[in-house]
């Protein structure tokens, strides 16, 4: 007996179930908008069932879509094996979007990410650097790189790498400015820092844990303008070893006395829930940290 409907058109179906938006699905899909439409109302018809309820807010589930939901994420994970085994590099296709932290987004990946992109030519790949969770059951992320990752539906979580941070000053500016023989000592002198509205995990609350009551004199919700406030010689903050080596005329104060640890992690859409692009950009990534643990340190 023929088939109804097309297997085809399950990618479009998955791809907007798990967008939750047709125009969403399109970019993953690297079509237009036309074409989702399209190829979901054909598997409709082919299936003599409603599989989305349409809405302002985009395109639900019905009860037969959230079934159907469940069968084509396990024959999708099946494709996606069978891809990994027979597949060349070259052959991995799609699009994908990273949200990372902005230390490790724009001073360790976004330089790497070329050479992932010449291995994997027709990966399409988008670097977020925003300060708030973003959610991978709406797709608004494939991959987060996070401290303290949040604990998502349908989602894993690896530990990629811990990392030292210190309290950094200019050369000229501790030249110039009250010495510092002991922690108490901070206190005299002015800090850049997060902005506590905007700091959405702990983990990012420097300055409490280095002495409580420290209030910054620049709040900036970007590591970048905290560290440039330092490296222009207006005061002191706090960065990630690794991010300050790449500005020489930083210095650490104190660093047998005050040093933070934290950990990145990534998290990433459960085994059923991932395709390979998304695999393959996973791994990658971990490979690239285990290759350059030593620059964390």
């Amino acid at each position: 007996m023929a088939l109804a409907f097309d297997w085809g058109d399950l990618r479009y179906f998955l791809a907007v179930a798990r967008t939750g938006t047709v125009s969403a699905a399109a970019r993953r899909l690297a079509v237009d908008h036309a074409t989702v439409i399209r190829r979901i109302d054909a598997l409709e018809r082919g299936l003599s069932t409603k599989l989305f309820e349409r809405t302002l807010r985009g395109y639900g589930l019905t009860r037969t879509g959230i079934k159907l939901l469940e069968a084509a994420a396990k024959i999708d994970h099946e494709a996606t094996h069978i891809e990994a085994e027979i597949g060349s590099a070259g052959e991995i296709s799609g699009h994908i979007r990273v949200s990372s932290l902005e230390g490790f987004g724009n001073f360790f990946l976004a330089s790497r990410l070329p050479a992932f992109t010449r291995a994997y030519p027709r990966l399409r790949i988008e670097l977020l650097t925003i300060q708030q969770i973003v959610a991978l059951s709406r797709r608004e992320a494939d991959l987060i790189i996070t401290l303290n990752p949040p604990n998502l539906p349908k989602s894993d979580r690896k530990e990629l790498v811990n990392y030292r941070l210190f309290v950094y000053g200019s050369q000229e500016y501790l030249a110039s400015s009250p010495e510092i023989h002991k922690r108490d000592d901070l206190v005299r002198h002015p800090f850049s820092g997060y902005i506590d509205d905007l700091v959405f995990t702990r983990g990012l609350d420097y300055l409490s844990e280095i002495l409580p009551g420290l209030r910054p004199a620049l709040q900036s919700s970007s590591l970048y303008a905290q560290m440039e406030f330092a490296c222009a010689g207006h005061g002191l903050c706090v960065l990630p070893a690794f991010i300050a080596r790449s500005r020489p005329q930083l210095a650490p104060i104190l660093p047998h006395e005050i040093m933070l640890e934290r950990s990145y992690w990534l998290v990433e859409p459960s085994q059923g829930e991932t395709s390979l692009a998304v695999h393959t950009a996973a791994s990658w990534i971990r490979e690239r940290v285990s290759a350059e643990r030593h620059l964390f340190q």
